[in-house]
């Protein structure tokens, strides 16, 4: 099957779709910045290459995979920004890849799989650009759906076992969506082992989940990480947000149908045909055929809940390439008789949506909240340090005068370089210890107000926050810690009012402040 998918022909297609998977998103991820976001593990992944570790040295609710793939990335490629936007390049070439690999494995005709392959790459990553939890989360569970469809398609032990593998690499990239994927997955695979009385799928995925969460403790225990502080920080406490943001949700039409309509319509055809022969026969349901369509349709629905319960722009765009392909294949084996008309039809959709969303998430950068800003007046970001060359700096906050928001990030820079001190940085700019190349401490990646970055003041967690934190402090001999805040926007961050007995506060620029370390009786 490999020799076959590496033939001349398939060749040139994989080699044009993996540069330019590449090259859209190295593109897209150097065109402006959203700090909090853009630089949400590029601090994370440079303190793990120095030796940090998640869950003791800061607190983390998401991705500690990424962190890890990211200290990779600096040791091979350097530490700077390139080397991480090139992460989320190569993860939407090998996705992308992989979603070709699909396609021709369910014969759709080799230009088709291109096509949509193509469509894919551009709706995959580059609405970020940057590593993200959310994706990373996505495309993980995407690489388990792809094996468990190779898997009832071809009957291979090797995908039956590679599913838990990539879902629990979602799993550790973020909770959701790839709890939901799980979930979806192990009924499906329940459901297809005894309507077919095939058992051997469920043995050889239980041995390859025993095993993948045998070497993840094993791997955990070597770098220190205790299990009561991973499920404090990464299943129970995430827990309490997801529950609140539950319990919030407003449903409304616009929201869940019209915001996704797309990939409604994509889904259609494949809807259509499958409910047909689940009406017109009866032993349909021993079919691989409808197993592959039930994959889909939760896949689907797992990823739309997950967006409808973030806050995070929409991503799950990519979805339309892949449903309307295998609405296509499912077309082809159909007796309908428009069916080369209705194919023409969705192809053409298809393509009208991609370059809709390209648009919109790719070129406007709305995933970043970037919409209606003028990349004209961007700046190089080598302004701020060589490492960070190549980004074309432009924020949200300072949209209209990125070269203001520069200099102050310049001036914080030069303040904290000339203090040698063991300090603790608390900032929404997670960059400052690589431009600097120093330690700085931070208990968190960044903060946030609403409480998905770390326990706020009343949550049960607070007290396991502020140990960790009193840890911090007293294990590297803390002197300082600066605040910063810009944009007349305050870094939400109150445990410092816990500290007054310790701390004494200085204001040194609108956007700085220290708090000098003064007489403290903590003790580890």
């Amino acid at each position: 099957m490999i020799s076959e998918f590496l033939s001349h022909k398939n060749k040139i297609f994989i080699l044009f779709l993996f540069f330019f998977s590449i090259i859209i998103n190295q593109y897209y991820g150097n065109r402006g910045a959203f700090p909090m976001d853009s630089f949400h593990f590029f601090d994370s992944g440079y303190r793990v290459l120095n030796g940090d570790v998640p869950f003791i040295d800061y607190w983390l609710v998401r991705g500690p995979l990424l962190d890890y793939i990211q200290a990779v990335f600096f040791y091979i490629f350097g530490v700077n920004w390139q080397s991480y936007v090139l992460h989320a390049s190569l993860i939407n070439a090998l996705i992308t890849i992989s979603t070709f690999f699909v396609l021709k494995n369910f014969k759709l005709k080799t230009i088709y799989c291109f096509l949509y392959s193509l469509l894919f790459s551009i709706l995959a990553y580059p609405s970020s650009g940057t590593p993200f939890a959310d994706q990373h989360s996505a495309f993980f569970s995407l690489l388990g759906i792809y094996s468990l469809l190779l898997a009832i398609n071809n009957q291979r032990k090797l995908y039956w076992v590679l599913i838990p593998v990539f879902l629990g690499f979602a799993f550790l990239s973020k909770q959701v969506p790839a709890s939901y994927v799980i979930l979806s997955v192990s009924f499906i695979l329940l459901l297809y082992s005894f309507i077919n009385n095939k058992f051997d799928c469920i043995k050889y995925s239980f041995v390859s989940s025993v095993s993948f969460v045998f070497l993840i403790l094993i791997f955990g225990k070597s770098q220190g990480i205790t299990i009561s502080s991973f499920l404090d920080q990464y299943i129970f406490y995430p827990q309490t947000v997801g529950a609140e943001r539950i319990n919030n949700f407003n449903f409304t039409f616009n929201g869940v149908i019209g915001h996704f309509k797309f990939i409604y319509f994509a889904i259609i055809p494949l809807l259509y045909e499958n409910l047909k022969k689940i009406f017109s026969n009866k032993n349909y349901i021993k079919h691989n055929n409808f197993y592959i369509f039930l994959v889909l349709l939760f896949l689907t629905f797992s990823l739309i809940l997950h967006q409808l319960l973030t806050k995070n722009q929409t991503f799950i765009f990519f979805l339309i390439p892949i449903l309307t392909a295998f609405s296509q294949i499912s077309l082809t084996e159909s007796k309908l008789k428009f069916k080369k008309p209705i194919c023409l039809i969705i192809v053409l959709i298809c393509l009208f949506a991609t370059f809709k969303y390209h648009l919109r998430y790719n070129e406007n950068r709305e995933f970043h909240e970037l919409k209606n800003v003028n990349f004209e007046l961007a700046v190089d970001a080598k302004k701020i340090h060589k490492k960070l060359s190549g980004l074309n700096w432009i924020t949200p906050q300072f949209k209209k005068n990125p070269t203001e928001e520069i200099n102050i990030i310049n001036r914080i820079e030069s303040l904290l370089k000339k203090d040698t001190r063991n300090k603790m940085v608390i900032t929404n700019y997670p960059f400052f210890s690589i431009v600097l190349d120093q330690k700085l401490y931070s208990p968190s990646r960044i903060y946030t107000g609403d409480g998905t970055t770390h326990p706020l003041r009343g949550s049960e967690y607070a007290s396991k926050y502020k140990e960790l934190m009193d840890n911090i402090i007293l294990k590297n001999n803390i002197s300082v810690i600066y605040v910063i805040n810009t944009a007349n926007k305050n870094t939400n961050f109150h445990y410092i009012s816990l500290y007054q007995h310790c701390f004494e506060e200085i204001s040194l620029l609108s956007q700085l402040k220290s708090y000098e370390l003064k007489n403290c009786k903590m003790t580890l």
